[in-house]
């Protein structure tokens, strides 16, 4: 049996040590799908910032330039550019410099910088300059939150219907050609509305449990499926699929601060053999 080169993934985020969420499940989730991850991280945490205290912060200004050219230097090809949590226009300017280099790549935008009707602390700025890099991308991944932000929007009340949820993704084309949106409440169910060649939604029973850390293992799946030529439904039912089963995994009595446990599970996103 032959092999294929694994698709070779530059992941622009942050890294925190304890609590399962940005590099640290993306990595390892591209890895267990056939991926070479090669992280670039923005900012070092000690935790990530929802329920930890407060963590130690090293922030990696500089480096990632450094980092870009060095790759540059050494000939790598990139066959996806993917971004999240860019807590700085110095970030945002990186991954539009990583795009500009390797316009070949897929661009992902996991436009990380509110949830829950409201920006996380030290984003309201940075909402232009997230505008102006899904503008760039070839798929953004926001959730209902970042979705109403971007389009300067309102977020809507109550839940939505199928018709309200395309139409809010199919309205994203103005930035972005294709587009999943996450967190679209639907009565007993919580959906992805997802827009581009074809439009569609993709439900799964809400649970009583939130994590965090869900949006990246849902965005790391995706990207991964996309990479193995998979369609953007397709790939957006599997990540939902994923992540539902490692909520169902994770005991519910552990803390909710660390993350799901999703490490038991990655074995099913291998490659499969012919």
């Amino acid at each position: 049996m032959h092999l294929q080169a694994p698709k070779t993934v530059l992941c622009i985020h942050d890294l925190s040590g304890l609590g399962r969420c940005s590099l640290s499940v993306i990595a390892p989730v591209l890895a267990a799908m056939g991926c070479q991850p090669v992280a670039l991280p923005t900012a070092i945490f000690s935790t990530h910032t929802g329920g930890l205290g407060q963590p130690a912060v090293q922030l990696c200004q500089g480096y990632g330039e450094a980092a870009l050219e060095h790759y540059r230097a050494l000939g790598v090809s990139f066959d996806c550019i993917y971004t999240g949590y860019l807590a700085s226009e110095e970030d945002q300017h990186l991954a539009a410099k990583a795009f500009f280099l390797w316009p070949e790549a897929l661009k992902v935008v996991d436009p990380v910088m509110a949830d829950h009707g409201r920006f996380y602390a030290g984003m309201e700025d940075k909402l232009a300059g997230m505008q102006a890099l899904c503008r760039s991308a070839d798929l953004i991944l926001p959730n209902l939150t970042e979705a109403s932000l971007l389009l300067g929007r309102p977020l809507p009340e109550g839940e939505l219907n199928n018709e309200a949820a395309l139409e809010l993704a199919g309205s994203l084309s103005s930035l972005c050609p294709q587009a999943v949106v996450t967190g679209i409440p639907m009565g007993r169910h919580l959906s992805c509305a997802g827009a581009g060649r074809s439009s569609f939604v993709v439900r799964r029973l809400k649970l009583d449990r939130s994590y965090p850390g869900t949006g990246d293992l849902f965005a790391a799946v995706l990207t991964g499926a996309l990479l193995r030529g998979n369609a953007l439904s397709a790939a957006t039912d599997a990540a939902a699929g994923f992540v539902a089963d490692s909520i169902a995994a994770t005991d519910p009595e552990a803390p909710t601060a660390l993350g799901v446990w999703f490490e038991p599970l990655l074995g099913r996103l291998a490659p499969r053999e012919g």
